[in-house]
């Protein structure tokens, strides 16, 4: 039996290599992908997850210029690993973004969105749990006012998940990490970031 935390990383990603076989894809774009499966036990996300061209490079040079983190939940930003000192933000639970949802009947998500983008409209964003700040990302990109050095869009669900998804893909422009169909989620999120640290 395997006790060690090193060792039991080590041994779960060689038996993830080994179980999705030979892979085909840009190299950069494969310990995401690996990282996405040691955090979900899913290998559906080998197929599933779209990756922009060279989207890995350019978040890595966003993160060494000192591009912060944008996140959509404290959940999210919990997770991400803290060692290489990323500013990462998540105006969720502020109050004045909690005052202003309820006045103008949104979700706290979208206008945690629109805060971050006034103060960060380049940064990197990571949407792992709230379609309708998603949606709004992607509306505001395509008004000129947010210029993402990269979007991770994995929100996971029933509800406008497929949609807003969809609206990230047509972003041509855009560096973008895409977890197609209703499958993703915080944890998708967390995994990717931390796997682009990492590398």
């Amino acid at each position: 039996m395997i006790l060690n935390p090193v060792e039991i990383e080590r041994e779960s990603m060689r038996i993830i290599a080994a179980s999705m076989g030979k892979y085909e894809g840009p190299s950069e774009n494969l310990p995401v992908i690996m990282r996405v499966i040691h955090a979900t036990a899913d290998f559906d996300f080998q197929h599933n997850l779209f990756f922009s061209d060279g989207a890995v490079t350019k978040a890595r040079e966003a993160l060494t210029s000192g591009a912060p983190i944008i996140t959509d939940t404290l959940m999210l930003a919990s997770g991400i690993s803290k060692r290489y000192g990323t500013k990462i933000i998540s105006h969720v639970s502020d109050g004045d973004v909690k005052t202003e949802a309820k006045a103008r009947n949104l979700t706290r998500a979208i206008v945690n969105i629109e805060h971050s983008v006034r103060e960060y409209p380049e940064a990197i964003y990571a949407i792992g749990n709230a379609p309708t700040a998603l949606i709004k990302l992607c509306e505001l990109v395509r008004e000129g006012q947010a210029n993402p050095a990269l979007i991770i869009g994995v929100p996971v669900g029933f509800v406008n998940v497929i949609e807003a998804k969809n609206m990230l893909e047509t972003l041509t422009q855009t560096p973008r990490i895409i977890a197609r169909g209703r499958k993703g989620g915080t944890t998708v999120a967390c995994a990717i970031i931390n796997a682009i640290l990492y590398s």
